[in-house]
């Protein structure tokens, strides 16, 4: 008898979904030729015009999977002044010039005009675009309202709409007022809504404002990336936590660091500077200049690492991490994954490492179960150096070290520092400030 192969299923690829010439051009050009699956799935649904419903992590190609349908249904014609076709919602200012990045080129080879406008800038030039007749507008919540109150926007002409990480709009309290600004855009207009997770408000949103959504769920809401390994780097004080994470930062240079506060990132990134480390900030109490600068500079690799809070761990869109430290462990098991996000991006492997203490070691092994994450635990005392993600992955155990009484001689190799705990360095002291190990003495004096 013999057996006829059953036929093999034809990759995706981007001439197949029927683009513009020039649009599958300006793509060669970014050495973007193979469709990632979250591209694969969206991409045809939205030519179609359905509405479209996808849950995909970060770092999955999710901008071009909504961006490139936007500007080939836009293409061939032009938008009226004040009134662009599509609007694009995100919920940071840095996420905003990412979008903006990732779609210019794909934009400009069919010649439509690319904005964004967000907050912590002067409307002059926002409102310049605007009147040239732009065709897409990438915009932050509160400025895009603000635009439409002024009568400098005008939504009557918008035919597309994507909610750009929905579930983070919503978790920075931005629901009602994407709730009304989806009210203010045409009825029969397509709505595209990218998100990590499509619970709590982002099922409002969906039920109130989609229509028959083509859903597509690329990751589990609650799984970890496959080529992204987590550890936990045990340590016995606070000066032990910033000697650690100087030396994963020294090992691993394009790094990025959490913190819980925007003063702690100020202090570790200072702390990482005296120990000869190249690092910048990114947090709330930066101008936006100043933001776009240090993730500038982080970005082209003239900083070795960035020390970021929360609320900025969106806006960091950057291939290439290798390492995400967890300084300051999270709060809960969504932001963890939110932060741990920023690296093995676009299928590249990466390592994510949290520094406890050993009264922190329950609580973070209850966050990374909640999470969906299986890690290794290193004593810094017995940690590889240097401390590679290469050399972390081939170490450690995966069992929890128990907890007990730290003591011994102080500093990272010889014993836990101290047998005492400084007061900022009391679990619910907002994380423990990060003072600067030459400078801690001092300080207490």
């Amino acid at each position: 008898m013999s057996v006829v192969p059953l036929p093999v299923p034809a990759v995706p690829t981007f001439e197949s979904f029927g683009l513009p010439r020039k649009v599958l051009a300006a793509l060669v050009l970014e050495d973007i030729e193979t469709p990632t699956p979250v591209q694969s799935a969206v991409i045809p649904d939205a030519l179609a015009g359905h509405d479209v419903l996808g849950r995909a992590q970060t770092g999955s190609g999710k901008t071009l999977a909504f961006g490139i349908p936007v500007v080939a249904r836009l293409a061939g014609e032009k938008s009226r002044i004040n009134r662009p076709r599509a609007i694009i919602i995100v919920p940071t200012r840095e996420l905003a010039g990412q979008v903006e990045r990732s779609m210019e080129l794909v934009a400009r080879a069919v010649k439509l005009k690319l904005a964004t406008v967000y907050g912590g800038t002067r409307y002059d030039r926002q409102v310049q675009q605007l009147r040239q007749g732009t065709d897409i507008v990438v915009a932050t919540p509160g400025r895009l309202r603000d635009l439409i109150d002024k009568g400098i926007l005008q939504t009557d002409d918008v035919q597309v709409t994507v909610l750009d990480e929905a579930d983070h709009l919503c978790d920075l309290g931005f629901f009602p007022e994407v709730d009304e600004l989806l009210s203010l855009t045409p009825e029969g207009a397509q709505r595209l809504l990218l998100s990590a997770t499509l619970d709590g408000d982002v099922d409002v949103l969906v039920k109130k404002h989609l229509r028959d959504p083509r859903l597509h769920e690329l990751d589990s809401s609650s799984a970890s990336v496959t080529t992204m390994d987590h550890h936990v780097l045990t340590v016995g004080g606070f000066r032990d936590k910033v000697a650690a994470a100087v030396a994963l930062v020294e090992a691993n240079p394009r790094s990025i660091v959490f913190t819980r506060t925007r003063e702690g990132a100020t202090e570790l990134r200072d702390a990482l500077a005296e120990q000869g480390v190249n690092a910048v900030d990114l947090h709330g109490n930066l101008s936006q200049r100043v933001r776009e600068r240090n993730l500038e500079r982080f970005s082209t690799g003239r900083a070795q690492a960035v020390v970021a809070t929360d609320v900025a761990a969106r806006g960091i869109h950057v291939d290439g991490v290798g390492l995400v430290v967890h300084f300051d462990p999270p709060t809960d098991p969504k932001a963890y994954l939110h932060r741990s996000g920023r690296t093995a991006r676009a299928g590249e492997s990466g390592a994510v490492v949290t520094i406890a203490t050993l009264r922190q070691l329950t609580s973070v092994a209850q966050l990374q179960r909640t999470a969906g994450v299986e890690a290794r635990h290193h004593d810094v005392r017995t940690a590889p150096s240097p401390m590679t993600a290469e050399a972390l992955a081939s170490s450690g155990t995966l069992k929890a070290p128990a907890r007990k009484k730290a003591g011994g001689p102080q500093g990272p190799r010889g014993g836990y520092a101290g047998k005492g705990r400084r007061r900022d360095e009391r679990p619910g002291r907002r994380g423990g400030r990060p003072a600067r190990p030459s400078t801690a003495r001092a300080r207490r004096g």
